[in-house]
């Protein structure tokens, strides 16, 4: 088993502001600015199966994509609409279908619409909001499994995504086992200043014994 593979069930149940300080200690992007939880359960953990969208093409118009038929189970949908909020690219058909297929979730740089049935199917839905009215003659897909832009980061297929009710960060897959690590690193930490406060010792004696300032600073860009 190697390293990510190791440590993916702990890192599964780290929130995502963990998993943000970790980021910034490594000096790496990833908080999604402005996605945030619309419908269904409120987590989601898993490695990223994209979707890039652009304009209809009038003269040869495309499909919004049947690209479900080939999501594995426990993959994160990320749909990339340029963060448009006039029509949506996810509906209630794709929130049942997804349930049933096992897929993780759905995220995007866009709206969705139907989420009630998202609720009613459990199927978490991360978006820059709602709204109604169909992509069909509006939007097309443009490319599958390509770099793809969720808000401000970039998003390549098998990078990891992990929602909460705090948003979206996107942990990039070549440096997954060491974000992780650090994050796992954080909660133990924040866990042990937890413990310690409640047992009497002050504030900051609690994370000086936790060296919790050390493990948040970023790291030097010359190390």
């Amino acid at each position: 088993m190697n390293e990510l593979a190791a440590i993916l069930p702990a890192a599964a149940n780290l929130s995502t502001a963990e998993i943000s300080d970790a980021l910034d200690a490594l000096r790496l992007p990833g908080s999604a600015l402005g996605i945030g939880h619309i419908a269904g359960v409120t987590r989601i953990f898993g490695p990223a199966y994209t979707v890039r969208y652009g304009p209809v093409d009038q003269a040869a118009p495309g499909t919004v994509g049947d690209y479900l038929d080939d999501t594995p189970a426990g993959a994160v949908v990320v749909l990339d609409n340029a963060g448009r909020t006039d029509c949506t690219v996810w509906g209630g058909i794709l929130s049942r279908i997804g349930a049933h297929r096992g897929i993780a979730g759905t995220v995007i740089n866009g709206v969705c619409r139907d989420t009630f049935e998202a609720d009613t199917a459990g199927y978490p839905l991360y978006a820059l909001g709602r709204f109604m009215r169909t992509g069909k003659d509006r939007v097309q897909v443009e490319a599958v499994n390509a770099p793809v832009s969720l808000g401000d980061v970039r998003v390549a297929p098998g990078d990891i995504i992990a929602a909460d009710q705090d948003g979206v960060v996107v942990v990039p897959a070549a440096r997954a086992a060491e974000v992780f690590a650090r994050a796992l690193s954080l909660h133990e930490a924040e866990e042990s200043i937890v413990q310690a406060a409640l047992s009497g010792a002050s504030l900051a004696e609690a994370r000086q014994q936790a060296r919790y300032h050390t493990l948040q600073r970023p790291e030097r860009a010359d190390a």
